[in-house]
């Protein structure tokens, strides 16, 4: 539900969102874009405080306040038209999804700590509940933008009802953080590590990471292109309303599903290898739609692209968890997903003015993939760390 909540819930959504707001409110693909890059921005800078806020408060207190707040910003969204309040609230609901994000990998962590031989599988759970944030999205948002039809500015209807399941989301997330609350998981960090993070860092400093990161950043930059203009690629060759709900629907079960599809290979390597793989094999499906129009080709290209995405961000935490100590984990974690949030700040709007240009949507796609396949080079060079 974490995942739901602060991906699927509040940064995916806006996908389906993005058409029928540029129409109604006049944007180029440009400032449509600048909307998810406001969010990555929020998101930088609540990856960047996260740590702190957890060695005060817990990693459960930061994951239940991160998702009310996402939800009290998604309600926002529906309040305003002017492109400077919904640029601020797309920030303000960035950076309350880095708590929950962040505090919630920290968590799931502890989890396959505890459970050595599911802790691959228990990643991918959590990283792949953002498929039902994203399965739950493509059957709202279509039908209460047709039942909003005629009404001015109809899509804000839509927010109010992400905002709802957002909360039903976040009770969910509260139940579970309250049966978990005698088990240890969620104490401030700085209590569980034992010993101070600095004095950890003296051994295994974060720049032996740097192709990882290197990669990870260009990732963050090639699939957020994908993900919020894939819908408008689609409504611009001809799909309907329903096919749309039919092919996000089918991307995020496949999110769901990636948790079982990819632990063997999170488990197996130590190294950058898993997370090569997948960013090559999401170069693929990010291609694919701009190759042919078909719309068995887009389905292929959407339950491909979710049945990987969400396994890189896994790949991340699997490398931290095999290559630093556990009480550095937090530290290694929110690295990474500082790089990722550098890496979706500039996607968004890169690939927006892309689009502007000769080519439009498919230009811009072919950028994402190349954006991706670079990245897996990279990451392919992410050596194990020897202690």
């Amino acid at each position: 539900m974490g995942a739901a909540v602060s991906l699927g819930l509040a940064r995916f959504s806006y996908g389906l969102l993005l058409p029928p707001m540029r129409a109604d409110l006049g944007w180029s693909y440009a400032l449509a874009g600048g909307m998810n890059t406001a969010n990555a921005v929020g998101y930088l800078v609540g990856a960047l405080v996260t740590p702190a806020l957890m060695r005060r408060h817990g990693a459960m207190q930061v994951l239940i306040a991160g998702a009310l707040l996402a939800t009290l910003f998604m309600t926002g969204s529906g309040f305003v038209t002017s492109a400077p309040a919904l640029l601020s609230q797309r920030l303000l609901a960035g950076l309350a999804s880095a708590w929950v994000f962040v505090a919630g990998g920290l968590l799931a962590a502890r989890l396959g700590a505890a459970q050595p031989s599911r802790s691959s599988f228990l990643l991918g759970l959590y990283y792949g509940g953002t498929g039902f944030g994203i399965l739950l999205s493509a059957l709202v948002v279509p039908a209460v933008l047709q039942a909003a039809a005629g009404v001015a500015h109809g899509w804000a209807w839509a927010w109010w009802a992400l905002a709802l399941a957002s909360a039903l989301g976040t009770a969910l997330l509260a139940w579970a953080v309250h049966a978990m609350a005698g088990q240890g998981l969620g104490v401030p960090v700085a209590a569980a590590a034992g010993s101070g993070p600095q004095a950890v860092a003296q051994f295994v400093p974060l720049h032996r990471f740097a192709w990882a990161l290197g990669g990870y950043t260009l990732f963050g930059a090639g699939y957020i292109g994908y993900m919020t203009f894939i819908i408008a690629l689609l409504r611009e060759q001809g799909a309907s309303a329903g096919f749309v709900t039919l092919f996000y629907s089918l991307l995020g079960l496949a999110c769901v599903a990636s948790s079982r599809l990819w632990a063997g290979l999170l488990d197996r390597f130590r190294g950058g290898q898993p997370q090569a793989l997948l960013n090559m094999l999401l170069g693929v499906a990010t291609l694919l739609p701009v190759l042919s129009p078909s719309l068995p080709v887009a389905l292929v290209s959407g339950v491909m692209f979710g049945a990987v995405f969400l396994s890189v961000v896994a790949s991340t935490t699997a490398l931290v968890r095999h290559n630093l100590p556990q009480a550095d984990w937090a530290r290694g974690i929110s690295a990474f997903t500082i790089a990722f949030a550098l890496g979706q700040i500039v996607g968004p709007t890169v690939t927006g003015w892309i689009s502007d240009g000769a080519g439009g949507l498919a230009r811009g796609l072919v950028v994402s993939a190349g954006t991706l396949w670079l990245g897996a080079a990279l990451a392919s060079r992410q050596r194990a760390l020897h202690h």
